[in-house]
């Protein structure tokens, strides 16, 4: 059963999550601050749910947090704040996707259902790949190793989430191609996937922070202006 960490500080909200949940079949843990979500968290969860507006350590924080110990658990940011600038800010610092309130519960559980499943995946392939030697994708001083999880640049590690992993993937394996946003996004987060589109670009963001030795003047991640991006190794 697939294990879902819920932190949100009001109750009636907090139960409402839980309960769909628990009726769409997954193991529910709640918390009602992120003190109290960091002493039950583990990497065993596949998921976690977590509302910004906490009391004590706020929900990005603790995004921050989860993030450090587990690359692979997805993340969902619930705010009460509508502000593009928050949520870039939370899908910058790690999580996979952003709900506004009030939301929908039935929208809220297909987007666990479809993070749960980009999870799952991504873990199945990381097993498949510890019993083929087609683990490693090469492109130019890069490496992609699926084992590890990891992308290696000149042999240095860079430790990457499910997300940025998978798009890196997508990149390798179109190598000098231009790839629309939407393809992008279908490819990473599935044709079920009802957020914004601008979630790929943060990502992006994020990935060239990571790997490019000038992040304002990328040289292996290139945008294709009205159009998407392309790797170049």
């Amino acid at each position: 059963m697939r294990k879902i960490l819920v932190v949100e500080d009001e109750d009636s909200i907090r139960e409402v999550i839980a309960l769909n949940l628990h009726m769409a079949g997954y193991e529910v843990t709640e918390a009602a601050s992120a003190e109290d979500a960091l002493k039950v968290f583990d990497t065993s969860f596949d998921a976690a749910v977590l509302d910004i507006m906490l009391p004590g350590m706020n929900g990005f924080s603790l995004c921050e947090t989860i993030r450090r110990d587990s690359q692979s658990i997805g993340i969902i940011i619930l705010s009460a704040k509508g502000l593009e600038t928050d949520k870039i800010r939370g899908l910058s610092i790690g999580a996979d996707d952003y709900m506004t309130k009030p939301f929908s519960v039935s929208e809220l559980l297909a987007r666990v259902d479809a993070l749960v499943r980009r999870v799952s995946r991504s873990s199945s392939s990381e097993k498949t790949a510890e019993h083929t030697d087609d683990s490693r994708m090469v492109s130019g001083s890069f490496v992609l190793d699926k084992k590890s999880r990891a992308l290696y640049k000149d042999g240095t590690p860079i430790e990457l989430t499910q997300v940025e992993f998978q798009i890196m993937e997508l990149f390798f394996a179109n190598p000098g191609v231009a790839l629309v946003r939407e393809e992008i996004l279908k490819g990473v987060w599935g044709e079920n996937y009802f957020g914004d589109v601008k979630i790929v670009d943060v990502n992006i963001r994020r990935l060239r922070m990571k790997i490019e030795d000038d992040a304002g003047t990328p040289t292996h991640i290139l945008t294709v202006w009205g159009y998407g991006y392309r790797w170049n190794a």
